[in-house]
């Protein structure tokens, strides 16, 4: 049973550690013993693990970010085409390690809870979408953090990371591409009418968006991801890769039905030191699909 005047020295101590900062928060909890101590330790264990949404102005736009962990390596997840926090990262969010890392993932101007505004795809997507990226975690007051990208989020890390050296400190990306061939035409094209999605995907997509929103972004993406086609040798960041200094690492689904897997071997080659691992089962969602794996080795890399 907690002696007398436990449970006050609980909550003024609960208040205490709701003021500190992130790294202070997994700190013991000094001066406790018993069952107070056991409460207090559960509270501080809970809200390292709990996941806060919310929204912040980024270069004139309000950008829904989904945080959780207490951790000093601040990694920020970014989605791909019409994802989200929520659709695109919920085993990372849930099950990567909180004491080590703190974990942002964003929703990309007119993606998921960052609208309005309604998407665009100007020539220039990406790099807005790497500068309101970087600018988000600037405003969130993190100086340098690791990257994850997914497809489109992959593109948009890589531009990152090549325009802001000094800010990012480790990459990660899967289903991603520096350029845009005949064969990515035929594959982009070929997802143009949502009505040929899955049935799984579509409606949660349309839950998300509502239909007509959703086919719309779709037709506009598969238009604003075309147009690098009429680039030279169909760039979108080629020119960027030998800029990026930090440790990358490259992962790639054998499966993968969007993404041929000479992008990711590209990538290994023109990324200096870069790290390329094959995941043979894995498709274009093999983060979801295999989190458990995908969560291990992107940690490892990491660390």
């Amino acid at each position: 049973m907690a002696r007398p005047g436990a449970g006050g020295a609980l909550l003024r101590r609960l208040r205490v550690l709701s003021q500190l900062p992130p790294a202070a928060r997994g700190a013991p909890l000094l001066g406790l013993r018993g069952p107070a101590a056991a409460a207090a330790a559960a509270a501080s264990a809970s809200y390292g693990t709990s996941i806060t949404s919310a929204k912040i102005k980024v270069n004139g736009v309000p950008l829904h970010y989904k945080q959780t962990g207490q951790g000093d390596h601040a990694v920020l997840l970014l989605p791909g085409m019409l994802g989200s926090s929520q659709s695109d990262f919920g085993p990372q969010l849930k099950s990567m390690n909180k004491q080590l890392f703190t974990i942002v993932a964003w929703d990309p101007r007119g993606y998921g809870q960052s609208i309005p505004p309604a998407r665009d795809f100007p020539p220039d997507f990406f790099e807005r979408d790497a500068r309101d990226a970087v600018d988000l975690m600037q405003a969130l007051k993190f100086k340098n953090f690791s990257m994850l990208g997914w497809s489109d989020g992959g593109i948009t890390a890589l531009i990152a990371a090549a325009k802001y050296p000094t800010l990012i400190h480790k990459l990660v990306v899967w289903g991603a591409n520096a350029v845009v061939t005949q064969e990515d035409l035929k594959l982009y094209n070929a997802i143009r009418d949502v009505s040929k999605w899955s049935e799984k995907i579509r409606k949660r997509m349309e839950e998300m968006y509502g239909h007509e929103y959703f086919a719309k972004t779709c037709e506009a993406w598969v238009d604003g991801i075309s147009q690098f086609a009429d680039m030279p040798d169909g760039n979108i960041c080629q020119h960027l890769l030998p800029h990026i200094k930090c440790p990358a690492f490259i992962i790639h689904g054998g499966k993968d039905p969007l993404v041929p897997q000479f992008h990711a071997e590209y990538l290994h080659k023109h990324i200096k030191g870069s790290r390329l691992f094959l995941m043979p089962e894995g498709k274009h969602n093999l983060h979801l699909r295999f989190a458990e794996e995908f969560n291990r080795l992107v940690e490892d890399f990491l660390r």
